[in-house]
């Protein structure tokens, strides 16, 4: 029996499987109640799994809001906004639509009118679903019924997958954590660092701990959180501050005797690398970082820290002296259970590369320098 005769998924594990599918260019069937969408990532759809998908009858783009303002597109206000696809539009003008880095390249599009019903449950998850395959939060659905999306799934060999579990993905499973194993790490700047590694219960990528020294339990414990910067904290990126803020904190754990840095495998302020680098084209255009998140199509910051809080909770920890410049940060720690009882600034100098992104996140997101 095919995975789609079967009943759609409706755990955590079926929006992990339903995002791997987006990933690789294949449709999945999202069931809502008495809604569904056959949906295609519009990153990775190809020319003839397009043309499939048209035989169904007519097609929709679904955008994030954000994205669909910044094209110009009339709106009736939902999120996702849902435009009739024409069927004359190519592929390439497509994924022009999803990809601002390609508007220079691609700047006749439209007008399009959005359409002017609000998107189903199914359509709406979509775009989520988008985000958390950390593709671009752009989708072309087709919206029909429950038994249309089964019987076209059964014969396309297609998962089918329940939309409500996409909308409970970051507030459920994966925030809850299991603490697998520790080692001990010797640091360059903390010879007494062990690693404790957590993985997510829904099989995510895992979450680091760094700890140096052996904290007191009991004690308020100097904490940073800390998203992981593949291009800051491994390359040096002077685009930045992210390497300055991983070692700096390292240094201050030691100093103080002890303490512990989360790493938490949220890449790109929660967008992934690839929509880093795409963001990071948007501010070689003149683009602060805010506004290429959001051309992007993606909130200014994706991150959740629900999993910082319970990463903490598992290294016996409840108060956090927090180094952080970040407001929201501490804010989200103390809806999440942990007792901020100090914010411990954490700034750097300025280089000729981050002045504009470090101003911006003072400016516009609200970090305190």
């Amino acid at each position: 029996m095919s995975q789609a005769l079967q009943p759609a998924p409706t755990g955590p594990y079926a929006v992990e499987r339903a995002a791997g599918e987006l990933r690789r260019g294949r449709a999945v069937a999202l069931l809502a109640g008495d809604a569904a969408a056959i949906v295609l990532a519009i990153e990775t759809v190809s020319a003839a799994t397009l043309e499939g998908l048209r035989a169904l009858g007519p097609l929709d783009f679904a955008l994030s809001f954000t994205r669909a303002q910044r094209l110009h597109v009339r709106t009736a206000g939902s999120d996702p906004t849902l435009v009739p696809l024409p069927a004359d539009l190519g592929l390439e003008t497509l994924h022009a639509l999803a990809d601002p880095t390609l508007d220079l390249a691609n700047p006749l599009k439209g007008p399009f009118t959005a359409r002017r019903a609000p998107p189903s449950a199914a359509e709406a998850a979509a775009v989520r679903l988008c985000k958390l395959a950390r593709l671009l939060p752009a989708a072309v659905v087709h919206g029909c019924t429950p038994s249309a999306a089964r019987a076209f799934a059964a014969a396309q060999d297609l998962l089918a997958a329940d939309a409500a579990a996409i909308e409970a993905y970051e507030a459920g499973e994966a925030s809850r954590l299991a603490l697998v194993t520790s080692a001990r790490v010797p640091l360059a700047g903390a010879e007494d660092a062990r690693l404790f590694a957590f993985r997510p219960a829904d099989g995510a990528v895992e979450h680091i701990a760094i700890m140096v020294g052996d904290p007191p339990r009991g004690d308020p414990v100097l904490a940073r959180l800390h998203s992981e910067c593949f291009t800051g904290d491994l390359l040096g990126s002077l685009r930045c501050d992210c390497g300055e803020q991983l070692q700096g904190a390292i240094a201050a754990l030691r100093r103080a005797g002890g303490g512990v840095v989360l790493y938490l495998a949220q890449e790109g302020r929660g967008i992934g690398l690839l929509n880093k680098l795409r963001a990071y084209r948007l501010q070689d255009q003149g683009f602060d970082t805010i506004e290429a998140n959001e051309r992007l199509g993606f909130e200014a910051d994706e991150r959740v820290f629900r999993p910082a809080a319970e990463m903490l909770r598992l290294l016996g920890f409840e108060r956090v002296r927090l180094m952080t410049n970040n407001p929201e940060k501490v804010g989200a720690l103390g809806r999440f259970g942990i007792e901020v009882v100090e914010r411990v600034p954490h700034i750097f100098p300025a280089n000729p590369h981050n002045a504009v992104y470090l101003a911006t996140k003072k400016n516009k997101a609200g970090h305190l320098f």
